[in-house]
């Protein structure tokens, strides 16, 4: 039987996923030289790529709902444990600004990258309204209806949003975080807020089983449920929009954002279905890099883009950045599992075994 209280390992497994296909979209955008950013097969690897930050916002939203549940059994209080993970929440705006600093100080550039809004931006506040979405509803199935209420909003409100004409309005560093700026947004929260609030539905659900048999039977109603939502949204991109305008269908449209939904909660069955394998424990990479997504994201992109690589920048064949690509993949499991060592070190420091102990005297 699985406890409910117990993680998740193929969760951890599937971030592990979103952690290679980050690392695969960044390397092969910044080390492929132009000649070869016009073949099929970079066009391939740039849309595998885009699946990476949906992925994490999604898991993110995840967890949001088995943080909250597990500060519930250990702290008590609901209030008290939505407030717990909403602070989670601002640490994690925090260091997207903390992240541009060093960034800005490794690499240089203008003083306004500082502002630039990337995946933590948007992160942040969004796992604070998924707290607040958490704490005001009581039971399991009203907090997924409340979900996905709010991911359907934000995913309807994306066109009308983006091409209004008060947001013109807002200060630059603001409206940044609403729809795209040059210079200033790699992400904005029409659609993406929409994928934590997506994945804080599945969350509800996925925590609210407490044994294994409870758990596959939801993963069967996910991958049908799922199944039909890829199938709907891929008949709706074929409709007219109706939308008069600011709706692109790889950028803005209700219907991508369905199907890429859909694909994401399909992810999360066939990591269930794989985990299920072996009720073995066992040590795994990817759920070794899962463990340390944070981590990862933060050193990963400037040995990418920064100027440590420099000489790598827009300057391999596709073959060669791909392996360049595998390379830095192994590089960076090894910083992972060094990372988690030099943690453990440092929590022991001061505190030897007995038999340690005595031995020294």
């Amino acid at each position: 039987m699985a406890d409910g209280r117990q993680r998740r390992g193929y969760l951890d497994w599937l971030r592990g996923i979103a952690v290679l296909v980050m690392i695969q979209a960044h390397v092969i955008d910044s080390w492929t030289a132009e000649p070869f950013r016009q073949s099929r097969e970079f066009g391939w690897a740039i849309i595998v790529g885009g699946f990476g930050a949906p992925l994490f916002l999604f898991l993110a939203g995840v967890s949001v709902a088995f943080s909250a549940a597990s500060k519930v059994r250990r702290r008590g209080g609901v209030p008290l444990a939505a407030r717990a993970v909403a602070r989670r929440g601002l640490e994690i705006f925090g260091l997207a600004f903390v992240f541009r600093l060093q960034a800005w100080l490794l690499s240089g550039g203008p003083a306004r990258n500082l502002l630039r809004v990337d995946i933590l931006n948007i992160m942040g506040p969004s796992i604070v309204a998924a707290a607040a979405i958490w704490g005001l509803v009581k039971s399991a199935r009203r907090r997924a209806v409340a979900f996905a209420v709010a991911a359907i909003a934000v995913s309807l409100a994306t066109p009308p949003i983006r091409s209004a004409a008060w947001v013109s309005a807002v200060p630059d560093p603001l409206e940044a975080y609403v729809r795209p700026i040059p210079g200033l947004t790699n992400f904005v929260a029409f659609p993406w807020a929409g994928f934590l609030f997506a994945g804080g539905l599945i969350g509800v659900l996925v925590e609210a089983r407490r044994t294994r048999e409870l758990e596959t039977r939801l993963h069967v109603a996910l991958a049908v449920g799922g199944a039909g939502v890829l199938v709907l949204a891929l008949a709706g991109s074929y409709l007219p929009s109706v939308y008069a305008r600011g709706s692109s269908f790889w950028t803005s449209s209700p219907s991508y954002f369905a199907l890429r939904c859909a694909v994401l909660t399909l992810a999360v069955v066939l990591a269930y279905a794989w985990e299920r394998r072996s009720d073995v424990p066992r040590w795994s990479p990817l759920q070794q890099l899962g463990r340390t997504s944070l981590f990862i994201y933060w050193i990963h992109v400037e040995m990418a883009y920064g100027l440590i690589s420099l000489p790598l920048h827009k300057g391999l064949s596709l073959g060669n950045a791909g392996i360049a690509l595998g390379a830095f993949s192994v590089f960076m499991l090894i910083c992972s599992i060094a990372k988690d060592r030099v943690v453990l070190w440092w929590r022991g420091r001061g505190s030897a075994p007995p038999a340690a102990a005595l031995a020294s005297r």
